[in-house]
């Protein structure tokens, strides 16, 4: 039976806000793209926008052979795990649109998988031609999209491709679209004849004619290497009653907050962009006992600590215990609170009331000065994330860090809300522990640890 494989992606630019989706289908055996979907979705959710490439993206698949097992490859977790069963969908907006996905093909012909991100550049970049076609009024448009080549694939003139004896030369399938419920439809300028023409409410088919889009390939690396990717990673889940995968050793990333400053007693704002504040006496005494613990229990393999001093002395004690270099990594340093540095918070509330109350009340806020807002720093903290699990697979790996970092690694493992930044104590010198497993998922083993200081 022939094997597709979906990758898709959704965003929005605001959550909620101007949002797009971008799905591509790839013949599993040849890594071949053989269609792209994507369209602007108005004003959405970033979740609102995922289910909606996951549709087209699935939908496309059957358009090309409805009798294919189709392998979804997705970095949103949340997608993932509510499809595959494993989480409950809490959210009644996407109750209608995950029945949408399941409607589309056979249950047991489609299986789940979460990628990093990294691994998901072309659907990630299609969504962005969507979303930048919407800023200009515009509907995307295949004809002009350069998301393959930008992802590494290969798009040209139409020419003979064989894969599994059929040829790719043809006319690729017309698209289905749809406007999810409870989205903001602010479509209105019709792109040249034989393009998409937009239409109003969900569920309508958008199968007008369009620009065909082949794609080919003459045994070029980067669909050899994306085809035996596709081969290597095929799990034990591609078919009912297939036993769980083993999923082998975790990555464990041990999160080290650094010792105390003499800002920190103060409790005053202290990130990226400030006096870059050493340790004081107490914060390596706490540096010091955290290592002695860390010795004794002898698993850490790799230290690596943000480009602050704070970070880099307690990452320096902590490392010189284990007999282990220390290694940079600028993705965890902590968040530029811009002309918030140095005071407490009761003086940024004072002198900044309403930059603090949006603050405090959206994810995208940023504070007084151009600092960074907590979607930033999630995004910049991903990021580094999946660097370093993809550097360190299978090893423990020590990472010094600070408040808004930690943290939003614990939040993003847990699946939780930004607000949830607000709802958990991270002390000067606690370790928390978050393991990752080979398909996606992620366990909080830890979190505050201050007995090494006790």
């Amino acid at each position: 039976m022939r094997e597709l494989i979906v990758e898709a992606d959704g965003g929005s630019r605001g959550n909620p806000g101007p949002a797009g989706y971008g799905a591509v289908v790839i013949d599993a055996a040849t890594g071949e793209t053989l269609a792209e979907a994507a369209e602007y979705l108005g004003v959405t959710t970033n979740n609102v926008a995922e289910y909606s490439g996951l549709v087209a993206g699935l939908r496309a698949a059957r358009d090309l052979d409805p009798t294919a097992t189709v392998r979804v490859r997705m970095d949103s977790k949340l997608v993932v795990e509510q499809m595959s069963g494993r989480w409950q969908i809490k959210h009644p907006a996407m109750r209608p649109l995950a029945a949408e996905a399941r409607a589309i093909l056979p249950p047991d012909r489609v299986t789940y998988e979460w990628i990093p991100r990294a691994e998901n550049k072309h659907a990630d970049r299609l969504a962005n031609e969507a979303m930048d076609a919407g800023k200009r009024g515009e509907q995307w448009s295949p004809s002009q999209s350069t998301a393959d080549l930008d992802a590494g694939g290969t798009a040209g003139p139409a020419a003979p491709r064989k894969g599994r004896g059929e040829l790719r030369d043809q006319p690729q399938p017309t698209r289905t679209k749809t406007t999810p419920a409870g989205t903001t439809d602010v479509r209105s300028t019709p792109e040249a004849p034989g393009s998409v023409v937009p239409r109003k409410g969900r569920g309508e088919l958008r199968d007008q004619p369009q620009p065909t889009r082949t794609q080919t390939t003459t045994g070029t690396a980067p669909d050899d290497i994306r085809a035996a990717r596709n081969v290597a990673s095929e799990a034990s889940t591609t078919g009912a009653g297939a036993a769980p995968p083993d999923l082998g050793t975790p990555t464990t990333l041990v999160l080290l907050r650094h010792g105390e400053t003499p800002l920190t007693p103060q409790k005053r704002f202290s990130g990226s962009g400030g006096s870059d504040p050493a340790l004081s006496d107490t914060g390596r005494h706490q540096a010091d006992r955290v290592a002695t613990a860390l010795a004794a229990r002898g698993t850490v393999q790799d230290v690596i600590a943000s480009p602050l001093a704070r970070c880099r002395e307690t990452a320096a004690i902590v490392a010189a215990r284990l007999g282990l270099d220390v290694r940079i990594e600028d993705g965890l340093r902590e968040t530029d609170f811009g002309a918030w540095e140095g005071l407490t918070f009761a003086e940024v509330r004072d002198r900044y009331p309403d930059d603090m109350s949006a603050w405090l009340s959206s994810p995208d806020a940023e504070p007084t000065g151009g600092g960074e807002s907590f979607e930033a720093v999630a995004h910049r903290v991903a990021a580094a994330r999946d660097e370093l699990l993809a550097a360190h697979a299978g090893r423990t790996v020590l990472l010094v860090s600070h408040v808004t970092p930690i943290k939003t690694l614990v939040r993003l493992a847990l699946g939780a809300p930004p607000e949830a930044l607000f709802r958990m104590e991270l002390s000067a010198a606690s370790l928390s522990v978050v393991a990752y497993y080979g398909d996606g998922n992620a366990s909080v083993r830890l979190l505050n640890d201050t007995s090494p200081l006790r």
